[in-house]
C-alpha cells in the first residue's frame, strides 16, 4: 500500500534549477528517513539528499550547497536543484522507510524499503 512518485525530471542546460517532488501515500512518511538516490549509467546508485522526522537534512558532498531537501505539500518531500552539471545526469529515485542510524539517516539504498519509479534529469552543457 505504499507509493512513492517523483515528478519534475527534465531536460536543462548546465547552470539552470529543477524542482523534483516525491508524493508519498500509505504511509506517515515522517515517522522515517526520505531521501533522494540517483544512479546514471555504469555508476552505483548515490545517495544525494535526505531528511529525517525532525527536519534535519544531510547531503553528499557532490551537491553540498547546491540542492536542498525540504518539506513540501502534506506528504510530499522536494529537492530542489541549483546550478546543475552535467555530472547530475540521471536517473533520481524517491525512498523512504529508514530509521535513523545514531542521529543520522542512512546513506545507503539498502536501509530504504520503499522506492518510487525515478524521473528523470538531464543536464546539457
Amino acid at each position: 500500500q505504499v507509493q512513492l512518485v517523483e515528478s519534475g525530471g527534465g531536460s536543462v542546460q548546465a547552470g539552470g534549477s529543477l524542482r523534483l517532488s516525491c508524493d508519498a501515500s500509505g504511509y506517515t512518511y515522517s515517522s522515517y528517513c526520505m531521501g533522494w538516490f540517483r544512479q546514471a549509467p555504469e555508476k552505483e546508485r548515490e545517495g544525494v539528499a535526505f531528511i529525517d522526522s525532525y527536519g534535519s537534512t544531510t547531503y553528499a558532498d557532490s551537491v553540498q550547497g547546491r540542492f536542498t531537501i525540504g518539506d513540501g505539500a502534506r506528504n510530499t518531500v522536494v529537492l530542489r536543484m541549483d546550478r546543475l552539471e552535467s555530472d547530475d545526469t540521471a536517473m533520481y529515485y524517491c525512498a523512504g522507510g529508514a530509521k535513523r542510524v545514531d542521529l543520522f539517516c542512512p546513506r545507503t539504498s539498502a536501509e530504504y524499503t520503499d522506492w518510487g519509479q525515478g524521473t528523470q534529469v538531464t543536464v546539457s552543457s
